[in-house]
């Protein structure tokens, strides 16, 4: 394997990495080197024979598991465990760190649903430079319920892993890890990769391992597809589908349907001229002088990633599709006996690169942010009012997505998640129950998975505890701006309005000057005039009895 992937780039052959499946895993992680490109080699990490990149580890829910991870890459690292369920000291937090020459060893029970999950380093300040460099794999779990599907789960010859990942090279095709005018996309490690596919239905597992891209995933000529899981398992029913975003951080399984097609050769394409201005992956946003140069050739336009040669199938192939996945009952609003708001800020509305804030602050590995009871269910707010979209990772459980701009999120944002991108003026709600562990020491992480403004400090930590159990009213709470943008006039509404009296309504442009505008509370509903308002970003903030709460909009 090792002769292989040494030459797969001239080949340009999709590289399918190993497997390693049982209970007792060992991962050497060492400095190694790659070509990329023509010229100087490529300095890397590699885990144990690749060069670049790490095995796939299969695991089986139930099962008990160590992994032992052996730092050889000449500086202190840590590993993740993207999307497991486990204990805060086996979580491979920024607090687990491995000094190089040392080794570490978490075990644990597999709690998770069959899924793909992935494992990355968390060294704070650091991530990107390691993540980038090749330090990451894939983690697949299987369970009972998976297996009882008619799904393609042969590895390598029709289900698929896809790791997507944008990144910079110097003029020595060094690594840029902060890097923002990417130009090389890698599909597992892969340059200009081509694969071989079977012409039947066929599997592939889907993961953004980018820096900061997001991409917006699909195949030549629209072909359909479907989407059959997403971040933490399978969803209730198939979602058919042209496009799927994937921003950093974020999995998706796919089944597409190659039957009939023996022969043709099909493109996973990124429609990045679809992507709207403020995500990282559309258009370039103009800068003003001195601003870092981020105008790779990549933003804003189409662009193949894999070629699909589309060849016989194999023997005893998948042809159908299921109806029905597996039963999966979300948690609901109402559920919830905790709220919490998460604020998205920067110095300055021009800000691009960071650094970025969770409610003013930078990450302070001595400081704990929340406190929060075992067995809690909590509604977390996400409210971004920055120029740019930013990934939000939770570390420890799954979560629902209740809504995004109080909008139900699409089907294929259906099920368990632990990243979602938050767009630029947008406000996201989810929902979580942080079950099982107990831990008033070690916290877990939640962190912008744009892993540069991770490092930067867009981080914050949590401990789940017996801390009193008790069920708070919200301090503050959710608003839903309609229209956004607005035109002469908008509304608000919140489920947190006191009956008849009439809520304090205050709206302030982004340096922070409060402008005069007329509302009204009718039938529990804020009506705002924005006539007079010129156009631009606009923050409101509204206080109605105990409660507060904060969004933004955006005057046309």
């Amino acid at each position: 394997m090792l002769a292989f992937f040494g030459n797969v780039h001239a080949q340009h052959t999709l590289f399918i990495p190993d497997t390693l499946s049982g209970t007792s895993f060992n991962l050497d992680v060492h400095r190694d080197s790659i070509r990329l490109k023509t010229g100087r080699i490529t300095q890397s990490l590699g885990i144990n024979s690749y060069h670049y990149f790490g095995p796939t580890i299969i695991l089986r829910k139930g099962d008990s598991v160590s992994l032992t991870v052996n730092n050889h890459i000449g500086d202190t690292t840590t590993m993740h465990w993207h999307g497991l369920h486990v204990a805060p000291s086996n979580d491979g937090g920024p607090q687990s760190m491995i000094m190089d020459g040392m080794d570490w060893t978490p075990r644990f029970v597999v709690r998770n649903r069959a899924a793909t999950y992935w494992y990355h380093p968390h060294m704070m300040a650091k991530t990107a430079e390691q993540a980038m460099k090749g330090d990451v794999g894939l983690i697949l779990v299987r369970d009972n319920e998976e297996a009882a599907l008619t799904l393609p789960r042969r590895y390598g010859l029709d289900d698929f892993p896809i790791v997507v990942q944008s990144l910079e090279l110097d003029t020595f095709n060094q690594f840029m890890p902060k890097g923002m005018k990417d130009s090389v996309v890698l599909v597992n490690g892969t340059d200009t990769p081509m694969v071989s596919m079977p012409a039947q239905v066929v599997r592939m597992r889907m993961l953004n391992g980018s820096g900061e891209r997001t991409f917006n995933f699909g195949f030549t000529a629209n072909k359909h597809f479907k989407i059959i899981a997403n971040d933490n398992g399978l969803l209730r029913t198939p979602v058919d589908v042209t496009r799927i975003w994937l921003s950093p951080g974020e999995r998706v399984e796919i089944l597409i349907d190659l039957s009939g097609m023996q022969g043709q050769t099909i493109h996973l394409k990124s429609y990045a001229s679809e992507i709207p201005m403020g995500v990282q992956g559309g258009p370039t946003m103009p800068m003003p002088p001195g601003s870092p140069d981020m105008n790779s050739p990549l933003n804003g336009v189409d662009f193949n990633i894999l070629q699909i040669n589309i060849g016989a199938q194999t023997a005893s192939p998948v042809t159908t599709i299921p109806t029905s996945l597996v039963a999966d009952t979300p948690l609901i609003a109402s559920m919830a006996n905790a709220h919490r708001t998460i604020h998205m800020t920067a110095d300055s509305m021009m800000v691009m690169d960071g650094p970025f804030y969770f409610n003013g602050n930078t990450f302070d590995m001595m400081r704990i942010d929340y406190k929060i009871p075992l067995n809690n269910i909590e509604i977390w707010t996400l409210l971004d009012s920055t120029m740019v979209a930013h990934p939000f990772h939770l570390h420890d459980v799954h979560f629902y997505i209740l809504d995004r701009n109080g909008v139900a999120p699409s089907p294929q944002e259906a099920g368990r998640k632990d990243v979602v991108l938050i767009k630029p003026n947008e406000t996201v709600r989810f929902i979580a129950q942080f079950t099982d562990f107990a831990d008033t020491t070690t916290p877990y992480m939640y962190h912008c998975h744009i892993l540069m403004h991770e490092d930067d400090g867009m981080m914050g930590q949590f401990l789940v505890g017996d801390y009193p159990n008790k069920i708070n009213q919200p301090s503050t709470m959710p608003l839903s701006i309609k229209p956004n943008p607005a035109g002469n006039e908008l509304t608000i509404e919140s489920d947190c309005f006191n009956g008849t009296q009439k809520p304090v309504v205050v709206v302030a442009q982004p340096d922070g000057r409060i402008v005069n505008v007329n509302t009204t509370f009718i039938d529990g509903r804020i009506t705002v005039n924005t006539s007079d308002l010129c156009s631009g970003l606009y923050f409101v903030s509204v206080k109605s009895g105990s409660y507060t709460g904060t969004a933004t909009f955006v005057k046309e």
